[in-house]
């Protein structure tokens, strides 16, 4: 018997960067355990150019990435989700919908690269230290034992990830 794979939203408010970054690593280092979106509560539309360039230069498949709402993943139809992290912070303080199935839910801000102000190399480099943030983030994640936490022990897990680190 396989075990179930989870789906997993990173939510951010224009889904051209941060929560792009999540779902391409989460889905290369998740392996089958996880499978994971991202989505914004109010999209612009196109993936940041110095972050496509970091994905591209990582060899992610950056082609197969598109800035989308989050209103995708409310609808009939849309994944269950098991679940949902914002990764920025405009997105942890709005309302988000409700979500089919009550995901599990935790705020991993990180800075925003596409706000980055800079030069190219700059913006590149910075870029590149909130990939490396959320990569620390998601390993933690893919590590929990899941299936043997309860929930409350799991949602102080997926709670302390968030964490800045001092």
């Amino acid at each position: 018997m396989s075990e179930k794979t989870f789906n997993v939203l990173f939510l951010c408010t224009g889904n051209s960067a941060r929560s792009i970054m999540a779902e391409a690593i989460l889905n290369r280092e998740g392996g089958s355990k996880f499978q994971a979106f991202s989505a914004g509560s109010q999209p612009k539309g196109h993936i940041d150019p110095t972050v496509l360039n970091l994905l591209k230069k990582l060899n992610f498949p950056a082609d197969s990435f598109r800035s989308k709402s989050w209103e995708e993943f409310a609808r009939p139809g849309a994944p269950e989700l098991d679940f949902v992290f914002t990764v920025c912070d405009n997105a942890a303080g709005e309302v988000c919908p409700v979500w089919p199935g009550q995901p599990m839910t935790a705020h991993w801000g990180v800075p925003d690269p596409a706000g980055f102000e800079g030069s190219a190399v700059e913006k590149a480099a910075f870029a590149a230290d909130v990939m490396r943030m959320l990569n620390n983030r998601i390993s933690v994640f893919t590590a929990l034992p899941i299936h043997s936490l309860d929930r409350l022990a799991l949602q102080k897990h997926l709670d302390e990830i968030g964490k800045p680190r001092t």
